[in-house]
This record gives C-alpha cells, sequence and structure tokens, in this order.
C-alpha cells in the first residue's frame, strides 16, 4: 500500500472529479492520504472531503503566501478546526523566499506564532521552506522542537541541509521531481534513514515522469514510491512498507 503524506485535494483543479481522483489512487494501491489546506477558504472543504473518504486525512495552516492574513481573529478561528478528529497535521507554513508574495517579516511572523499553535495542539508541523534554508532553520532552531514531528515538506535543498535538519530530528518528505532526468534528490533519498522518509505528490502540482506538464492526483505517488524504490535498490514493495510505517508513525499516533 502507498501513502501520499501531501496533497490539496480541495482546490478547485478537483472539482468536476474529486470522487473519481481518490477512487483512483485506491486503484493504484494508495490507501491514505493527508489533504493540506493553505487558506481559510478551503478548510471545511478539506473536512468534508475527510469525512467522505475515510483514507484522506487533514492538515490546515496559513501558507507563507498567504502570511498577509494571519491575524488574532483567524488564529483563533483555526484553534476551533484543531480538535475535529480528522485533522493529523498543522501546515503548510514557513517561509517562500522564492515567490515572496508577502513581505519577509510578515512570513516569519505567521511562521513564528503558527508552530506555538500546533505545538499547543500536538500536532505534526508541515513546513514549506523555498529559498529560505538559513531562515527556515533559524525560526525552527529558536523554536526548541526537537521532541515534536516536523516535515520537511517538498524537500528541494541540498545535502548538508538534510544531514542539519535531519541532526534535528525532523522528516524529510519527497514529492515527484525525484523522477526527472536532472533532479538532485537521488543524494537525499539515499542517505536518509528509512524512518525519516515520506513520499507525496503535492497534487495537483509536481507531476512525476510521465505525467509532468499535466494535473498531478494522489495515485501518482505510487511512481515517487518506485522511484525511491529504485535510488535505494530494494523492491518497491519493502519502500511502500517503510514509506507508509512512517506516515503511520508521524499522522496516526493517535488513532493507536
Amino acid at each position: 500500500m502507498f501513502v501520499d503524506s501531501h496533497c490539496h485535494l480541495e482546490l478547485e483543479e478537483y472539482d468536476d472529479d474529486r470522487s473519481e481522483v481518490i477512487a483512483r489512487a485506491l486503484h493504484a494501491d494508495v490507501s491514505r492520504m493527508v489533504t493540506v489546506a493553505t487558506e481559510e477558504r478551503y478548510f471545511a472543504r478539506a473536512l468534508e472531503i475527510a469525512e467522505t473518504h475515510h483514507e484522506v486525512y487533514v492538515a490546515l495552516g496559513v501558507h507563507p503566501h498567504n502570511s498577509a492574513d494571519y491575524s488574532d481573529a483567524l488564529e483563533e478561528r483555526i484553534k476551533g478546526y484543531l480538535g475535529h478528529p480528522r485533522i493529523v497535521g498543522y501546515g503548510e507554513i514557513g517561509l517562500d523566499f522564492y515567490r515572496d508574495y508577502a513581505p519577509r517579516d510578515v512570513q516569519a511572523n505567521a511562521f513564528r506564532r503558527q508552530i506555538e499553535v500546533a505545538r499547543t495542539a500536538g500536532l505534526p508541523i508541515i513546513v514549506h521552506s523555498r529559498n529560505a534554508k538559513e531562515e527556515t532553520l533559524e525560526i525552527l532552531i529558536d523554536a526548541n522542537l526537537r521532541d515534536h514531528k516536523i516535515i520537511i515538506h517538498c524537500y528541494s535543498y541540498d545535502l548538508e541541509t538534510a544531514k542539519k535538519m535531519l541532526d534535528m530530528g525532523f522528516f524529510l518528505s519527497i514529492p515527484g521531481t525525484v523522477t526527472y532526468k536532472n533532479s538532485t534528490l537521488g543524494d537525499i533519498v539515499r542517505y536518509v534513514p528509512a524512518d525519516r522518509l515520506l513520499s507525496e505528490t503535492d497534487a495537483p502540482f509536481l507531476s512525476p515522469q510521465p505525467f509532468r506538464g499535466k494535473r498531478n492526483e494522489p495515485a501518482h505517488v505510487r511512481l515517487v514510491a518506485e522511484e525511491i524504490a529504485r535510488i535505494r535498490q530494494i523492491p518497491t514493495s519493502e519502500a511502500a512498507r517503510l514509506l507508509a510505517d512512517t506516515f503511520a508513525r508521524i499522522f496516526l499516533a493517535r488513532e493507536e
């Protein structure tokens, strides 16, 4: 069974065929998915999806692109959601200095505040970090999160940064870009301990080969797992089992 630790099933890209997309994932042996709602307007929809499809779980938070929307009032509304039994993570939150859709100090402030909300709620934190590795590490180090589950979503940095993050106890999530001919993720996949590795699609974004340029969907996480297996020189079934075990330890601990 395969697992997709990060997708966005609540987005408009799936409005016409969301149930079919989930059905295709199940047909492809994708047994669990986390749909990640990054704006308040998507929170209720994500929960509706998870309530209808028991294979789907939810994470929510305010994406760095939308950091300017974060406020005391929004924080209180978010807290009101966090006791929902289908919510298994907080995020994606962090820093994006590539797009810079929000001022960098505003992003950092929202990131710090949401870390504390997630810590209080006892939820794993899903981190978005793009072109901001040093700043991201500084905030996470300052937060003293060694005993908290931290997932670096869509890992895109180098091996040295991976080593620092692993030393801090973090998990690294590998997207469909690992299948690209020019991918630099091979060394990361080889180095990361199996119990710190996750697979994701980030659907509808970042489709793996041979679907590059088309809408992504959770069924394609199988291709990510197959590439991880090829790089690590293990059977796909073993890679799938290891990835599913890590997923369960992070996101489903409260179900046990």
